[in-house]
């Protein structure tokens, strides 16, 4: 950090039994959630020491020092990521998006997302929008979860998807490997999705904010009781949809770090069905929710042409499944 970044304040005998974050909040131009969010981030030290605490209290001819750190660029820059693109035109494209890509900036994740390798890809040619964080996004898949992806490159394409999106016209399925199987094998989850009322992490049906959300599921293959590979089509495009959906009925996602079922439980069903520990404790550990984009179509919004990808599981999944199906 340069010396014009480093900011010194003396504490003089106002500032006697003052906290550190009140003190530097009147004692400098910033607010004092600011000066928090800089002594959190290891960015103030107290006589020359890190102050690891906020609430610190202040001594006569104490010495604050505060480094402050280059602001982040408000727009997210072009990277060059390998993009695995299904499809590609004037107007749009459909990527293939691999596990553990994020798909637009956020907290914690300036860079190394969809959007960065958007950006790169597609030069300047990205429909605005979606504003200068999301440009042509017009829906989003989870960090975790893999699959199809549409992109537009344009506004006009932009609006056509968009619209098709709320019509519920742009089609959109998922393979699942959920906890038990659900009764009746064929279904539909009608049930709103809000911000967890004590987890502001996860999303719940259980919500005082909730808005309509509706997923169709069908139960592909059934693994005895323990587990079984479903298909879900979203109706609705909440955040984590189907994750919220197969838990609200008693069958979460394997692998699922927010919404997935006990360990033990999950245990007890693969022992039952005679599944050695071994590959029993490689279920219950595995690192991701088993959930993947693996259809896609829409209206082409230029041509009208009605378009149709698929994708097949990904190694990680489809090692997975094999090895349940082998052992049914």
């Amino acid at each position: 950090m340069s010396e014009e970044n480093t900011l010194s304040v003396d504490v003089g005998e106002d500032g006697v039994g003052q906290r550190a974050d009140k003190y530097l909040g009147h004692a400098t131009e910033f607010s004092r959630s600011r000066v928090q969010g800089l002594i959190s981030g290891g960015h103030v030290a107290l006589n020359g020491v890190v102050l690891g605490s906020a609430s610190k209290k202040l001594e006569l001819n104490d010495v604050l020092s505060v480094r402050v750190p280059e602001p982040e660029s408000a727009f997210p820059q072009a990277e060059d990521i390998t993009l695995k693109v299904v499809y590609e035109d004037e107007d749009l494209l459909v990527i293939d998006k691999p596990a553990g890509l994020v798909v637009h900036p956020g907290a914690g994740n300036a860079t190394g997302t969809l959007v960065n390798a958007l950006l790169y890809h597609c030069k300047d040619s990205l429909s605005g929008i979606g504003g200068v964080v999301r440009p042509g996004i017009v829906h989003r898949l989870d960090k975790d979860t893999s699959g199809l992806l549409i992109v537009a490159k344009n506004d006009f394409a932009h609006q056509h998807l968009a619209a098709q999106l709320s019509e519920r016209s742009l089609s959109r399925h998922y393979k699942a490997l959920v906890t038990g199987v659900p009764v009746p094998m064929k279904g539909v989850v009608d049930r709103a999705i809000g911000r967890h009322r004590h987890n502001r992490l996860k999303m719940s049906v259980m919500s005082n904010s909730s808005r309509h959300a509706r997923t169709h599921y069908t139960v592909i293959e059934a693994f005895g009781q323990a587990c079984a590979l479903v298909e879900c089509k979203l109706e609705t495009g909440r955040t984590h949809q189907i994750r919220v959906h197969m838990e609200a009925i008693g069958h979460p996602l394997i692998g699922d770090p927010l919404y997935g079922a006990q360990p033990t439980l999950v245990r007890s069903r693969l022992k039952k069905e005679g599944y050695l520990p071994d590959f029993i404790e490689e279920i219950v550990s595995f690192p991701r929710q088993f959930l993947h984009a693996y259809k896609l179509s829409f209206v082409h919004p230029r041509s009208e042409e009605v378009m149709k990808f698929e994708s097949l599981l990904p190694d990680d999944l489809e090692n997975l499944y094999q090895k349940l199906h082998d052992k049914k």
